[in-house]
C-alpha cells in the first residue's frame, strides 16, 4: 500500500467486489475462449492484440481478498490490463475500418489512405498508453500528495489524447461513409460482403470505447475523493461492461469476412489475372466472383 506524507494512501478507496472480478473474468474468459477459437479456425492472428485485450481482472480478484493490506503488484497488473484492453481493442477496430475501404474500392472517399490509417491512430494510442503508464506508475509509487497529483494529471492527459486520436478517427470513418454513400463505387455495390453491417459495428464498438475513456477523464478529473473514483460500480458500468460488450460484438460479427489471412491471401493472389497483379482490391473478390470469371475462360 502507497504511502502519502506519512500517511496510508488508499490504492482502493473502497473494497473492491471479489465476487463482481470473478463474474467478470468468466465474462470475459468466454467471449476471449471463442476468439481463441474463432482466431485458429480462420487463423486470422492479424486478430490477436483484440483477444489479448480481455485478459483482465484476474489481479483485481487477488487484491479484493487483501483488503485492506492490498498488495501493490497486483494493483499495478490489473491497472496495467484495464488501461491496455482499449488500446489493443482499438488497433483490431482501425483495422477493419481500413480493409472496408479497400474492400469497397473506396480510397478516394477516404482522407486517410488505408495503408497509413492504422498506423496513424495506433501511434496515437502508444503516445497515450505510454502516458498513462507513467501516470499509473507514479501513482503506485506515490509519497507525497502532489505526487499523486502529477500522476493523475498525467493519466488524463494520456486519456485526452487517447479520447482526440479515437474522436478523430470515428470522423474518418463518418465522412468516408457518407461519401460512398453519396457516390457509391462500382465494387461497393456489386460485393456480397456486408461491409454496411460491419461500418455499423465499428460504430457501436467505437462509441463504447468513447464512452469509457470519456469516463476515465472525468474520474481522475474530480479527483480521489470523487464519486467515480470511490464507488466501484462505476468501473463495472462505464468500463468492464463497455469493453466486453465490444468484444461479444466482434464475436457475432468476426471480421474474418473482410480480412483475409494469409493463406487466403496467397489464394486470392495464385488465382488473379496477371494483368490486375497490381491491383490491392482484388485480394477481396468473393470466392463465387473468381468462379465466374474464369468459367468465361
Amino acid at each position: 500500500m502507497a504511502v502519502v506524507a506519512g500517511e496510508k494512501y488508499l490504492l482502493y478507496h473502497y473494497n473492491p467486489s471479489f465476487a463482481a472480478a470473478v463474474a467478470f473474468i468468466v465474462l470475459f474468459g468466454l467471449s476471449t475462449g471463442l476468439h481463441c477459437v474463432q482466431l485458429g479456425l480462420r487463423r486470422t492472428w492479424y486478430f490477436i492484440p483484440f483477444v489479448l485485450g480481455g485478459i483482465c481482472y484476474v489481479a483485481r480478484a487477488v487484491n479484493a481478498k487483501q483488503s485492506p493490506d492490498w498488495s501493490t503488484g497486483p494493483y499495478a497488473i490489473q491497472s496495467l490490463m484495464v488501461l491496455l484492453a482499449p488500446t489493443l481493442m482499438a488497433a483490431s477496430i482501425y483495422m477493419v475500418l481500413s480493409r472496408i475501404i479497400i474492400l469497397t474500392d473506396g480510397e478516394s472517399h477516404s482522407i486517410i489512405k488505408p495503408k497509413w490509417l492504422t498506423a496513424t491512430f495506433v501511434a496515437g494510442d502508444v503516445i497515450s498508453f505510454l502516458a498513462q503508464s507513467a501516470g499509473g506508475g507514479m501513482l503506485v509509487k506515490a509519497k507525497t500528495k502532489s505526487d499523486v497529483k502529477l500522476g493523475q494529471n498525467i493519466i488524463t492527459g494520456g486519456l485526452g489524447i487517447q479520447v482526440l486520436f479515437f474522436g478523430f478517427f470515428i470522423i474518418v470513418a463518418a465522412i468516408f461513409h457518407m461519401r460512398i454513400r453519396a457516390a457509391p463505387s462500382r465494387r461497393s455495390q456489386t460485393i456480397t460482403v456486408p461491409w454496411q453491417q460491419y461500418l455499423v459495428i465499428l460504430y457501436v464498438a467505437s462509441t463504447f470505447i468513447m464512452i469509457r475513456s470519456v469516463f476515465r477523464i472525468a474520474e481522475y478529473v474530480m479527483g480521489s475523493d470523487g464519486i467515480l473514483l470511490s464507488h466501484e460500480y462505476y468501473l463495472y458500468i462505464f468500463d468492464a461492461t463497455l469493453m466486453w460488450l465490444t468484444m461479444v460484438l466482434f464475436n457475432v460479427r468476426h471480421p474474418c469476412h473482410i480480412i483475409p489471412n494469409k493463406h487466403e491471401m496467397e489464394e486470392m493472389l495464385g488465382s488473379r489475372d496477371p494483368a490486375s497483379q497490381e491491383s490491392n482490391f482484388e485480394l477481396a473478390e468473393p470466392v463465387h466472383a473468381r468462379v465466374h470469371h474464369h468459367s468465361k475462360h
